[in-house]
């Protein structure tokens, strides 16, 4: 499988000029209660990805998780399901919040 990798500045500037894409959020529902990035959507079990699994296949999905090696093997997983638009935000909500926002905390 080939998944694309992209920086946070990369991932930041896609989301603004292109509102339909998701940002998919792999980690923990703890990890996400501590620290998120805004529009992220938590996707971290199979009853959680029920609805994404139902939007167009060619839907641009963007894994986050802490560093990027969870997201990695999501997408991969969405691919596996048919997604043919799926890329790994490289170093996670960690990355984001020195890169590009700051005001999200770290952990």
């Amino acid at each position: 499988m080939d998944i694309k990798e992209w920086s946070c500045a990369e991932t930041a500037e896609y989301l603004k000029s292109h509102p339909e894409a998701k940002l998919v959020d792999v980690r923990t529902e703890e990890e996400y209660a501590r620290a998120r990035i805004k529009g992220a959507i938590l996707v971290n079990s199979q009853e959680k990805a029920e609805p994404i699994l139902n939007l167009p296949k060619d839907t641009t999905l963007i894994f986050q998780c802490h560093h990027g090696v969870r997201s990695y093997q999501a997408a991969i997983w969405f691919q596996k399901k048919g997604f043919t638009n799926v890329v790994n935000m490289a170093g996670g909500i960690d990355a984001w919040s020195e890169e590009v926002d700051p005001s999200v905390p770290r952990y």
